[in-house]
């Protein structure tokens, strides 16, 4: 549906994240040692692979070939010898639970794949005292929502058992598996102020020594979109394909968005900010932008507030005010 906006208001902020593939067609291509000379360009058909370990301790295996996310969980699965749907999620370049390096939409070519799987699992009884609970809620996209960010001070902060990183499986016993990250923050916010509800989380497995204390949010303003002057795009919907590096502008305006979703809906989705973005490159106004957003995002029924605040974001960002 178009917009019907009168007034003008002034577009808020906020961000992006990442995913990857990376080695092997060396020897496709022909040609000498891989490790001699830079490799070359990669191209969308090209069969990219990338090494790969379990985040509490594993060997290195390779993955490539993949198109979607589901792919590629499907095949560090069968690297290890465990089932897909053991993975909550996966980080680039590091073992660690840290949501700056979240594999997302984007792939640094030469990016390290660590895949975080499920741990102990564990029940919390929390008294939803105030109307915000200072959770962010994001998706691996295969069907798991996990905790992306806990607001310091805010209710949830004050329950040492929840952390970032924590898969939820259900609500007052409502399975969430296959729900959607902002179908899990709209069951959260709609639930009574003032009463007990139950979460049932599942942890990632840490090893011994990775132990730490529990990480709150990451500022992913700090955050690197990849590595490289290429990456893997993994879409929703559509194949994967390997493109240039955001540029510096559209970098910002990703990362404004990503920061809209966050205020708006409660959660933080870099691919999906990207994919906004995409959507209001070429558009020269904001009913346009509306349009297209239905086209390509219809399921999240967006506010029309939103969407003028994006489109203000986008705006923004091309015009060097941000």
């Amino acid at each position: 549906m178009p917009l019907r906006l009168r007034g003008k208001k002034k577009g808020k902020s906020k961000e992006t994240c990442k995913l990857v593939e990376s080695e092997e067609a060396a020897a496709a291509r022909g040609g000498g040692d891989a490790a001699a000379a830079p490799p070359a360009p990669a191209q969308p058909g090209a069969r990219l692979l990338f090494h790969t370990q379990l985040a509490h301790g594993s060997p290195t295996g390779r993955v490539g070939g993949f198109t979607s996310v589901r792919e590629l969980y499907e095949q560090i699965g069968r690297a290890f010898r465990i089932p897909a749907a053991e993975i909550i999620f996966c980080t680039l370049n590091t073992h660690k639970i840290d949501m700056d390096n979240l594999l997302g939409g984007q792939i640094g070519l030469e990016d390290f794949i660590f895949a975080h799987i499920k741990g102990p699992k564990k029940e919390v009884d929390v008294l939803k005292s105030e109307d915000s609970l200072g959770l962010t809620i994001t998706d691996n996209g295969t069907g798991y929502a996990f905790i992306k960010r806990i607001k310091e001070d805010s209710l949830v902060d004050q329950i040492k058992m929840i952390c970032v990183g924590d898969h939820i499986e259900s609500i007052n016993g409502k399975n969430l598996v296959g729900c959607r990250h902002y179908e899990v923050a709209n069951l959260l916010k709609g639930l009574e102020k003032g009463q007990t509800f139950k979460l049932t989380l599942i942890e990632p497995m840490k090893a011994f020594e990775m132990i730490e204390p529990r990480l709150k949010s990451g500022t992913l303003s700090e955050a690197k979109i990849s590595k490289g002057r290429e990456t893997l795009r993994l879409r929703s919907k559509g194949p994967a394909i390997v493109e240039e590096v955001p540029s510096e502008i559209e970098e910002k305006a990703i990362k404004k968005v990503d920061d809209l979703l966050e205020t708006y809906m409660g959660i933080r989705d870099l691919e999906l900010a990207a994919t906004m973005v995409e959507a209001g490159r070429d558009k020269n106004n904001p009913d346009e932008f509306a349009v297209a957003l239905d086209e390509a995002l219809g399921d999240f029924a967006f506010p029309d507030e939103f969407v003028f605040d994006v489109w203000g974001a986008i705006g923004d960002a091309k015009q060097g005010r941000l």
